[in-house]
C-alpha cells in the first residue's frame, strides 16, 4: 500500500489518477504482447509506462478481464498493478473499468467493438498459406543478389514451398537511401523477376532512420522532414541498435507523403511487393529532448504513424505497433533466443497479441531469431530437436517464418521433420485462412486462449495450449523430454492420430519427435 502511494505521489507527468479494484478471483490480460508469459497479471507490484516503452512488440491501452470487464484509454497511460488493484496515471482523464459482459470473450468482443472495429480487410493470403523466409540469420549484413538467389534456390531444392521472401537489412546503400548497393546487386530488377517466377513474393527491410551527413539527410533536414533537437532547427541524432541516425518526423504529413512516394517509386522501379517495417519503437522518441511537426505528439503517435505508412502496402510486417487494431497489418513477435524457455514464451505472447486486437501475428522465426545462436561458434550448442519443435508449433499458428536455413543446421532426419511441419501448415491453410477471414470481419483472435473459448472452467492460467479458431485444440511439445499434460474441455475430440477422447479430461501425452499433438472438436 505504501509503495503504491509513493508511486502516485512521485509521478511527475500525472494529470489524472484512477484506482480500479480487482474483484475476488478476477484475472486480467493485455497492455503488452511481450508480457504474455506473465498473464494473467498478478503480484508482486509492478509498474509500466505505455507512453515510453512498448517492450519491443505490440502494446495498447487495453486490458480485458475474465469477469467481462475491460480498461481502455484514448492515450497511453502509466499503471501499477499489485494483484489487488490498478493504479493508473493518465494524461487524458479518469480511467474506469467498463462492465461489458460476463467473461473474457465478452470483455474482448464488446470492448473492441466499442473502441476499434475491424475494417474487414485481410493481409495477402500468402502470409497464412505457406511459410515465410527471412534472410537475416543466413546473410546478416552481407545481403547480396547472389546470396539471396542461392537462399531461394535452396528453399525449393530442399522441398520447402515458395512463399514470401524478406530481404533483411543492408541491401541499401545506407539508411534513408532506397537504392540497392550496386556492388552487391548488379541487377536487382532481374533478381526480383526471377524470384517472382519461382513463386516468391519479395519484401525489403526498412526503418525510419536516415544516416547523418548523407545527401538525403541534408535534403530532408532542409525541408523540415526530420525530428529536431529540442528548441533548434537541427535534426536530432538518435541512438539505436545500428548506431546513431536522424529519423523521419512522420507527424509531418509532407514527410509522411515523401517517404510513402519514395517507397512506391521503388516498387514501380524494381517490382518489390512490400516492406518489413522495422524499428519505430516508442523509446526512440522523447518529447522532452525532441521537437516534432506536431507539437502535441507523444512517442506512441510516431509508432502509429509508422504503422499507418505500412498499411499503404498490403505486403508488410511489423515487430512493434501501437493502435491500428483492425487494420490488415502483419505482426511478428520480437526476436527470441534458441532455448526451450523461449519456445515456451511463444504461446502466451501470441495469446496476448490476439487479446490486444492483433490477430495477424507470426511467432518469431523457427528455432529463434538471434544470429549468435546459429553462428559456427554456437554450432555445438544447437539443439536440433528444439528447431523441430519450434517448426511444429508454428505450423499450427496463423503464420510460420524460417530464417536460419534448416538444411544448414539439421541432419536429414530432423530436416525431414521440419519439412513435414511446413507441409502441415500448408495442409491447414484452408482452415487458417477461414479463421483469418473471420478475424477480418469480427476482430476475434485466430490463436485463442483456452479461457476465451471455455470461460470459468479453470483455464485462466493455462499458457501451454491454445485453440486455433474454435475447432482445433493445439498442445505442442515444449520440453526436451517430449512429454506434456493435455487438458481437454467438454466435448468429443479426435487427435492427430485419429484417437477419440471424451472431455473434460486431463491426460499425459508422450509424443515422438515427428508428432505435434492437436485435437479436433467434433461435437
Amino acid at each position: 500500500m505504501a509503495a503504491c502511494a509513493v508511486w502516485l505521489a512521485s509521478s511527475a507527468a500525472a494529470q489524472h489518477k484512477s484506482e480500479i479494484a480487482v474483484q475476488a478471483g478476477e484475472k486480467w490480460w493485455g497492455a503488452y504482447t511481450r508480457l504474455g508469459n506473465e498473464m494473467p497479471l498478478s503480484g508482486p507490484t509492478r509498474s509500466y509506462s505505455l507512453e515510453s516503452e512498448n517492450l519491443s512488440n505490440q502494446s495498447a491501452p487495453f486490458l480485458v478481464s475474465s469477469y467481462g470487464r475491460y480498461i481502455w484509454s484514448e492515450a497511453p497511460f502509466r499503471f501499477e498493478f499489485d494483484g489487488k488493484r490498478f493504479l493508473i496515471d493518465s494524461p487524458v482523464g479518469e480511467i474506469k473499468a467498463v462492465n461489458a459482459g460476463k467473461n473474457l470473450r465478452e470483455a474482448f468482443i464488446l470492448g473492441k467493438d466499442a473502441r476499434f472495429k475491424s475494417n474487414e480487410q485481410l493481409p495477402p493470403e500468402l502470409f497464412f498459406s505457406v511459410p515465410q523466409y527471412n534472410t537475416w540469420i543466413e546473410l546478416q549484413y552481407d545481403q547480396s543478389q547472389e546470396a539471396i538467389e542461392r537462399y531461394a534456390e535452396d528453399i525449393l531444392r530442399n522441398g520447402f514451398p515458395a512463399g514470401i521472401l524478406m530481404v533483411d537489412d543492408n541491401w541499401q546503400r545506407y539508411y534513408g537511401n532506397f537504392d540497392f548497393k550496386a556492388e552487391r546487386f548488379p541487377d536487382p530488377k532481374a533478381m526480383i523477376d526471377r524470384l517472382h517466377a519461382q513463386g516468391f513474393r519479395v519484401m525489403l527491410w526498412i526503418s525510419p532512420f536516415v544516416s547523418p551527413d548523407s545527401p538525403e539527410f541534408r535534403d530532408l533536414q532542409a525541408k523540415g522532414y526530420l525530428i529536431r533537437q529540442k528548441g533548434t532547427t537541427r535534426a536530432a541524432v538518435i541512438p539505436w541498435w545500428n548506431g546513431y541516425s536522424a529519423c523521419y518526423d512522420l507527424t509531418n504529413p509532407a514527410a509522411f507523403d515523401h517517404l510513402l512516394s519514395t517507397l512506391q517509386q521503388m516498387q514501380r522501379e524494381y517490382g518489390v511487393d512490400g516492406f518489413k517495417f522495422d524499428a519505430g519503437d516508442t523509446y526512440f522518441y522523447d518529447p522532452q529532448t525532441q521537437d516534432y511537426h506536431d507539437p502535441s505528439a507523444r512517442a506512441t503517435d510516431h509508432l502509429r504513424r509508422w504503422a499507418e505508412l505500412g498499411s499503404r502496402f498490403p505486403y508488410n510486417e511489423f515487430r512493434a505497433a501501437w493502435g491500428m487494431q483492425g487494420a490488415p497489418l502483419v505482426q511478428r513477435l520480437n526476436d527470441k533466443n534458441h532455448s526451450w524457455g523461449a519456445l515456451r514464451q511463444l504461446i502466451p505472447e501470441m495469446l496476448n497479441a490476439g487479446l490486444l486486437g492483433y490477430p495477424y501475428t507470426c511467432p518469431d522465426m523457427v528455432g529463434g531469431g538471434q544470429v549468435a545462436d546459429f553462428s559456427p561458434e554456437a554450432q555445438g550448442r544447437l539443439d536440433q530437436n528444439l528447431v523441430v519443435r519450434s517448426a511444429q508449433l508454428q505450423a499450427l499458428m496463423p503464420m510460420m517464418q524460417f530464417s536460419v536455413a534448416p538444411w544448414r543446421v539439421l541432419d536429414a532426419e530432423h530436416l525431414g521433420y521440419c519439412r513435414a511441419a511446413a507441409e502441415l501448415h500448408r495442409k491447414m491453410a484452408p482452415y487458417i485462412l477461414e479463421m483469418a477471414r473471420h478475424a477480418a470481419k469480427t476482430g476475434e483472435p485466430i490463436v485463442r486462449h483456452m479461457e476465451y473459448m471455455y470461460p470459468n472452467k479453470g483455464f485462466s492460467d493455462c499458457r501451454d495450449q491454445y485453440m486455433l479458431g474454435s475447432k482445433y485444440l493445439v498442445a505442442p511439445i515444449l520440453t526436451p523430454d517430449g512429454k506434456r499434460t493435455v487438458r481437454l474441455p467438454r466435448g468429443t475430440w479426435v487427435d492427430d492420430l485419429g484417437q477419440r477422447f471424451k472431455g473434460p479430461l486431463v491426460m499425459e501425452v508422450s509424443a515422438p519427435l515427428g508428432r505435434i499433438p492437436y485435437y479436433e472438436l467434433k461435437r
